[in-house]
């Protein structure tokens, strides 16, 4: 092997390793989204090409591992105890009393920290190698999510130390823009919505698969050093310090208290602060800071005696509902919101709180005029908890039949809770439908991100996603941080998705289940975008893995007037809507669609589905009565109990091979 690729390889890694630092832990990043994808893409190419340079901690392997069946339960070190709670400044008081007795008035700190509404978790490292993470579980036993944690980008995969192995301990959270996101993307296909973010972190961590994990932009921060069980440094406060030397994501919002009244100043300002976090938080942990004190003082059967967390109080309060509007996501989902009498919650008066959807009323039993029970859990619309009182007089609510923004159609679709309105310009949902179009698995238009889509739509120089094709520089380069230069090369990016072929036109359009996957199948069934929003749901689904619903979902947007007048602006701007299967002519599959399920005897996933794609065959990713055979390995699971239910042909490798051509 020659030395200048190895030394390559580890420059790069160096490279890419300072790019997270600086983008998910310091939140200050020094490159573009593209520049950070070349140096990975490189690093990928250069370590395919010599896998003998390949590392566990390489950027390139925080995604990769394959689902799993369960996770292996792990002892800890040293049990991962709760904390008694302080639920008010009297209780605060009574444990600095105690703290203060124990220690016979000893002069004592305490580091307070907030305390991050997430999911604990354990992480291990090998001579500067992250090797191991494992939940909190019950303190003395916790679960292995080390495939799962090594997505999480604020979690560094190498790090500085003279240390063999050591731990460290810390919180997987979910910020609210991700969880925001989050809920959209399920809102879109009607999945239940999770009810908080750290309902979301928890389940986002214990996913068998890593690539869903990797999808919940998780974050980590770490709060304990420990090497055998114990901590590394003297006192609580230099650990902290020592973590951030390393690399670790610690929570800026932390101080050293030097008296009590300093810790309650320090409770007392975030508590009123707590909105502005970018975070869900429910407290202060309160730390006696010298470890040596920490022994000292030791633990009940249940929690150290040196540590508490000051919760904050419960942000709920009762008001009446005085009518119920209606606002549009950005997903187009239509929201049922509670107009309020203004009423104080925590400091903060309140005038709205979500509803969710229909059936949320229904489950209520609300109605117009009750005195309802509200709740602030960091969301930006408070939720309604429950009816407190019936009032009278009450009305029903009736979910509008079009769209308040718009005026295009609603439609709730059988099984679904939430009512959608269809149209992809309504400007309630535009600055999404832009996004979504320009993404890099779409369209590919780089450059043009959140900050600049908000000017774009709030100066109306983008009122559909077809007005994106009439910018010109000199309209791009009057906003704020868009010079000539960048407003050139945005221009020639968007002229350049011109030439995008079909699949990517469709997933652009923003139709609801039509993603990268099944635009593909409609492409290649159709060859032609007026074919598809010409055929009839029966039609529609000839085409593979397109079942009733999304085949409803697809004839409703193509017969929606302002999508036709989109498709109708998209075709005058050039996009392509004619598609030329590249199909290889004849070979042993042709016409066959297969599924493969389970672990093969020598073949992977990747190479079957190669060998069957060069023999002209299709894979597809779940069964049907499409489906020609299933390719069952050990292992086989759900997908082998629905082939036989459906009669469809099961078969192992051996067959595979005969088939191929290539038996043995």
């Amino acid at each position: 092997m020659k030395p200048k690729r190895a030394s390559e390889v580890e420059e790069l890694r160096a490279e890419l390793r300072r790019h997270e630092h600086l983008y998910y832990v310091l939140d200050k990043p020094a490159i573009s989204d593209a520049e950070y994808d070349a140096l990975m893409n490189r690093l990928k190419a250069l370590e395919a090409e010599h896998p003998e340079l390949a590392t566990p901690d390489s950027p390139t392997q925080r995604v990769g591992g394959k689902p799993r069946e369960g996770f292996v339960k792990v002892e800890h070190t040293s049990r991962m105890l709760s904390l008694d709670n302080a639920l008010s400044e009297d209780e605060l008081r009574a444990f600095d009393a105690r703290v203060r007795d124990l220690l016979a008035g000893a002069p004592l700190r305490y580091v307070a920290e907030l305390k991050l509404d997430g999911l604990s978790m354990a992480a291990h490292y090998r001579d500067g190698v992250f090797a191991q993470a494992v939940t909190r579980g019950d303190g003395r036993v916790g679960e292995e999510v080390t495939e799962n944690a090594r997505t999480i980008r604020s979690l560094p995969l190498n790090v500085p130390s003279q240390k063999a192995a050591f731990e460290v301990r810390g919180e997987t959270v979910m910020n609210r823009r991700a969880f925001e996101l989050l809920n959209a993307s399920r809102d879109a296909q009607s999945q239940s919505r999770f009810a908080n973010p750290r309902n979301a972190a928890a389940g986002s961590l214990r996913v068998l698969d890593p690539s869903i994990t990797a999808s919940r932009r998780l974050d980590f921060y770490a709060y304990f050093l420990f090497q055998d069980g114990r901590p590394m440094h003297a006192t609580q406060w230099e650990s902290l310090d020592a973590l951030v030397e390393m690399g670790f994501k610690v929570n800026p919002q932390r101080k050293l208290c030097k008296s009590f009244d300093e810790l309650l100043a320090f409770c007392n300002s975030w508590e009123a602060k707590r909105e502005q976090l970018p975070y869900e938080i429910d407290g202060v942990v309160v730390k006696v800071d010298s470890v040596a004190q920490q022994e000292q003082l030791g633990y009940t059967a249940k929690a150290p005696r040196w540590a508490i967390a000051y919760k904050y109080a419960a942000r709920q309060a009762v008001t009446v509902v005085e009518n119920i509007s209606v606002q549009v996501g950005r997903t187009g989902a239509l929201t049922p919101v509670a107009d309020l009498k203004p009423v104080a919650v925590g400091g903060v008066t309140v005038s709205h709180a979500t509803l969710h959807n229909e059936d949320e009323i229904e489950r209520l039993g609300l109605r117009i005029g009750d005195s309802v029970v509200i709740e602030r859990s960091g969301d930006v619309i408070p939720k309604v908890v429950r009816v407190h009182t019936q009032g009278s007089p009450r009305r029903r609510f009736h979910m509008p039949k079009h769209c308040p923004v718009c005026g295009g159609h609603i439609v709730r679709e059988e099984g679904e809770s939430a009512s959608r309105c269809i149209n992809t310009n309504c400007p309630a949902r535009l600055k999404e439908s832009i996004l979504h179009f320009a993404a890099r698995s779409v369209m590919n238009i780089d450059g043009l991100g959140d900050a600049l889509v908000d000017q774009l739509v709030d100066r109306k120089l983008v009122t559909s996603v077809a007005d994106l094709y009439d910018l010109t520089v000199d309209q791009l380069a009057g906003l704020e941080r868009m010079g000539k230069l960048s407003a050139g090369n945005l221009v020639r990016n968007i002229d350049k998705s011109r030439q995008n072929p079909l699949p990517r036109v469709l997933s652009s359009l923003g139709i609801r289940f039509v993603g990268e996957r099944t635009a593909i199948f409609l492409a290649e069934a159709f060859g032609d975008l007026d074919r598809i929003a010409a055929a009839s749901p029966n039609e529609l689904q000839l085409a593979e893995e397109v079942g009733p619903k999304v085949a409803e979902s697809i004839y409703l947007f193509f017969h929606e007037a302002s999508n036709q007048k989109l498709v109708e602006r998209l075709r005058a701007a050039g996009l392509q809507f004619t598609y030329r299967v590249k199909r290889k002519a004849g070979g042993p599959l042709a016409g066959m669609t297969f599924v493969l399920t389970g672990t093969l005897p020598s073949l992977t996933r990747e190479d079957a589905k190669a060998r069957i794609e060069a023999a002209g065959g299709k894979v597809a990713s779940a069964v049907s009565r499409k489906t020609s055979h299933l390719v069952a390995g050990e292992d086989a699971g759900s997908k082998l109990d629905k082939a036989r239910t459906l009669g469809v042909s099961v078969i192992d490798e051996a067959r595979l091979l005969e088939m191929l051509g290539a038996g043995r």
